[in-house]
């Protein structure tokens, strides 16, 4: 069996609050879903609302056109008469998605007319449709709660226009209203009643039971499903697409016309567009979602891919990480160095896992572009020995102020302290450090460069190599310090300096 997919991100995502895509942009989309993503249908605007929404429909007409692929747009219309479809038409579409009352409340209520008068009306708008060339689905606004509250209106409207000439009938949830076991019920009584008709389901959010909803309508025989990328929508948002792929593939083992490997980078392209972010929990398309971060998780991993399940990242343009931090264990680190094709020695792991954890504490995550930095921190700092230490340092800064540090220090077992102002937190520190080597008549390095370096791709809690030239007794030499704060990189450099001239 085969679910098709009816995108509706380029309409209905475009009324999530603040959203509102350009012709161009719109036009870019509609090609990544038909080319790269290839879903079977999308719906790119409604009828009759601006000047913008006609230039943008007609755009993709005009590129859906020469692409073949013009059968497969469509149009939210109304059922206005002819208003409407000359407003398509003239855009150069032939599709129409004819919003219909799915409700006696909205039918009687808010257009003020009696079932039969919206039902001749309808198919008035159906005989004008097929005069003009033009194709007709047909939406049942507020379907919902019309299987709730009125399922005799919902039958009457069914019984009436079973044999017109239209393709798909879309049954929305439009309020988002509905759990999994009215979904099922109502999907499975329509689908029984009306064997050879195609409906389609349209999800809303608002419970966070959209995707659970797709589920039970899927199981109860629904032939399509209209969905919107990374899940935009009016309130809550439609269903996300990616969503739908774990449940259709996995659940069900039905097919599906969507290339799945290019689902993350159409979703990143529309993150872009919409200025919606992806939450980085996101099923499938977030930024978190293919990484452990335990230990024993990548531990099992290593042994026989214990923690695996289905969504393979692969699937979809992705690939498996391993998070370094407080929680990775030797097989995350492992993990991520057979990535950068490195190799170490038993001892240095040990090292190097220990220094991960250490730094996990005071970020996040320590990514895999930090490993070298880290690496070449550990095994530098092998190589000196420790006669001075830093004890302990408070560092301040203020507006307008000069910035202020204390400082105690460690040198061959004995404690000394001093206070000192400076041009920034790091000046301050070598003041006051000067001001004990001043004291014990010890010379001064002098510092010529000072290079602040941040792994590729680095965020606001990267971690920060910090490598600073000094000359002293007529030799340059190099020290580094790493750290996710630049200034304690700096006096962890500073240590190493003061290490290495000691004697």
């Amino acid at each position: 069996m085969k679910i098709t997919v009816m995108d509706t991100t380029l309409r209905d995502g475009e009324q999530t609050s603040g959203v509102s895509f350009t012709a161009s942009e719109k036009l870019n989309m509609a090609r990544l879903l038909l080319e790269e993503l290839k879903v079977d249908r999308i719906e790119v605007a409604s009828a009759r609302v601006s000047e913008g929404e006609f230039q943008g429909a007609a755009e993709i007409f005009n590129w859906a056109k020469k692409s073949g692929f013009l059968d497969r747009v469509e149009v939210l219309g109304f059922v206005d008469g002819e208003a409407s479809l000359d407003w398509i038409k003239k855009a150069g579409g032939e599709v129409i998605n004819l919003l219909t009352k799915g409700s006696r409340n909205h039918c009687e209520n808010q257009l003020r007319k009696t079932p039969e008068a919206h039902l001749a009306d309808i198919r008035n708008s159906i005989k004008l449709a097929g005069e003009k060339g033009i194709r007709v689905n047909i939406y049942f606004e507020d379907w919902s709660n019309g299987m709730r509250h009125s399922p005799d209106y919902v039958y009457f409207m069914l019984d009436n226009l079973k044999d017109e000439a239209i393709d798909n009938y879309m049954l929305p949830d439009t309020l988002g209203i509905l759990n999994h076991e009215e979904t099922f019920e109502f999907c499975h009584d329509i689908k029984q009643r009306y064997p050879d008709l195609a409906f389609d389901f349209h999800a809303h959010n608002d419970y966070d039971l959209a995707t659970a909803n797709v589920y039970a309508a899927i199981k109860a025989g629904i032939d399509g499903i209209h969905t919107t990328v990374n899940g935009l929508g009016e309130r809550a948002g439609n269903v996300p697409l990616s969503s739908v792929i774990g449940i259709v593939e996995d659940h069900f083992g039905y097919d599906m016309s969507v290339d799945t490997e290019k689902l993350y980078s159409v979703s990143k392209f529309i993150e872009t567009f919409s200025g919606v972010r992806i939450p980085e929990n996101k099923p499938l398309i977030g930024e978190n979602v293919f990484t452990q971060t335990s230990g024993i998780h990548a531990d099992g991993d290593q042994k026989d891919n214990l923690y695996f399940n289905d969504l393979l990242p692969e699937r979809f343009g992705r690939k498996r990480a391993y998070a370094l931090g407080k929680m990775s264990g030797k097989a995350s680190i492992l993990k991520n160095l057979e990535e950068l094709g490195i190799e170490l020695s038993k001892e240095d792991m040990k090292k190097v896992t220990k220094r991960v954890i250490e730094l996990g504490d005071k970020k996040e995550v320590v990514t895999q572009d930090d490993l070298p930095y880290i690496i070449s921190d550990v095994l530098r700092g092998q190589r000196v020995k420790e006669n001075i230490k830093i004890r302990n340092y408070s560092l301040s800064v203020a507006a307008g102020l000069r910035s202020m540090a204390t400082l105690s220090i460690e040198i061959n077992k004995k404690v000394f302290e001093a206070t000192a102002s400076g041009d920034g937190q790091y000046d301050a520190f070598m003041q006051a450090l000067w001001k004990i080597y001043d004291k014990l008549g010890k010379p001064h390095p002098v510092l010529t460069d000072y290079n602040v370096t941040i792994p590729p791709g680095g965020k606001t809690d990267a971690l920060v190599l910090c490598t600073i030239t000094w000359q002293h007794e007529g030799k340059t030499f190099r020290t580094r310090g790493l750290d996710s704060d630049q200034t304690v990189a700096a006096i962890k450099g500073t240590t190493r300096m003061l290490n290495v001239i000691n004697v």
